[in-house]
């Protein structure tokens, strides 16, 4: 293993650029803009191309025709850019186009922004959470392989803490085994053999070659995404067994949170963590075997309760599920607020147990 310091935002930038991504489009905005900068420093050497857009609309959709050709792609932006962005990442979503969006929040107000959407049509996108630099790394390369598997846009879903902090990551590529072959790529090479191919959000097909139209294409993709919510799924966790207090968080204040519980299991407490690595599709089957026998569920986030309907939702109790997190977030609007502390979360689970 041979490690090197880097910058969240240019560890993520490696990892995609080891992952095959050869076209990357993005506006500045921060925290996001190290990334962005990183990748058009890096991508020209690689044998990639990366664009400055004028906006997010058009770093989205130059994003979509390059993943169209058959290229790996990415976008990315913070959860603000990312709102102009839900109509093409459905449209891709809805006629298969897959590309990985990267949102390095601000903070995490955009978990519903991740899981629900904005755009239109029965889709989802599947959003790994990585709680730290590392993991971000292996998750990166995974994004890429489960867009190319599912035909689909799928997300990384950061914050301030992972781009911007300096940690020592191994970046070298990862398999994950076979992929479909991308015969419905726009390559050019079906040009006027009466054969070409089409990337259509209605599936029309053509007078001599028709498709099965819009219904018959978005109850398949409907389909596909009950299928994907079957294969997806993924959690971590600790100590839930003979627990009788579990606390639920994701992404970096998970991070805080296992630190904290870690503690004060040493201290004698029965309490245990649930960190959804997946945030769409949620792992609700496993949050609700690792709950089964706990008192009290407690749900960490730092806005005013997003994640809290998943956990309500699937908790073993839904009665059981307490909120100790809230909206905390620093004058600059940019970053976190006082509230991801360690002695700020061990005190409130403390209070509520």
């Amino acid at each position: 293993m041979t490690l090197e310091l880097l910058e969240g935002g240019a560890a993520i930038a490696e990892a995609a650029i080891a992952a095959g991504c050869r076209f990357f489009a993005g506006y500045p905005m921060s925290p996001f803009t190290g990334l962005l900068e990183e990748m058009s420093r890096r991508m020209p050497a690689a044998g990639g191309v990366c664009l400055n857009a004028e906006s997010e609309i058009e770093g989205v959709n130059m994003t979509l025709g390059a993943a169209a050709a058959g290229t790996r792609a990415a976008t990315g932006s913070c959860g603000q850019g990312i709102a102009l962005m839900q109509e093409a990442i459905a449209e891709a979503a809805l006629n298969e186009t897959p590309f990985v969006v990267f949102n390095l929040a601000r903070n995490q107000q955009d978990y519903f922004q991740a899981t629900r959407g904005g755009g239109w049509g029965d889709y989802r996108t599947i959003t790994l959470a990585p709680k730290d630099v590392p993991e971000a790394v292996e998750h990166t390369q995974l994004l890429f392989h489960l867009a190319d598997k599912h035909r689909a846009p799928v997300m990384l879903y950061g914050d301030p803490l992972l781009a911007q902090t300096r940690v020592g990551v191994d970046i070298h590529p990862i398999d994950h085994g076979e992929l479909p072959p991308k015969d419905w790529a726009l390559d050019g090479t079906g040009g006027g053999t009466g054969r070409s191919r089409q990337v259509w959000t209605w599936a029309m097909g053509k007078a001599t070659d028709p498709g099965p139209g819009p219904d018959g294409h978005w109850r398949a993709i409907a389909e596909k995404f009950d299928r994907i919510a079957g294969l997806e799924a993924r959690h971590e966790q600790s100590d839930v067994a003979d627990a009788e207090t579990v606390v639920v968080a994701f992404g970096s204040a998970a991070k805080f949170v296992e630190h904290v519980v870690g503690e004060l299991r040493a201290e004698g407490h029965r309490i245990g963590w649930f960190r959804p690595v997946t945030l769409w599709p949620f792992p609700g089957d496993a949050l609700e075997e690792a709950t089964r026998t706990a008192k009290r569920v407690l749900v960490f986030e730092l806005n005013a309760g997003q994640m809290l309907d998943d956990v309500r939702m699937h908790a073993a109790d839904r009665r059981t599920v307490r909120f100790i997190g809230g909206v905390s977030i620093a004058e600059s609007g940019l970053s976190y607020g006082p509230l991801l502390d360690a002695p700020v979360i061990r005190r409130r689970i403390l209070e509520a147990t």
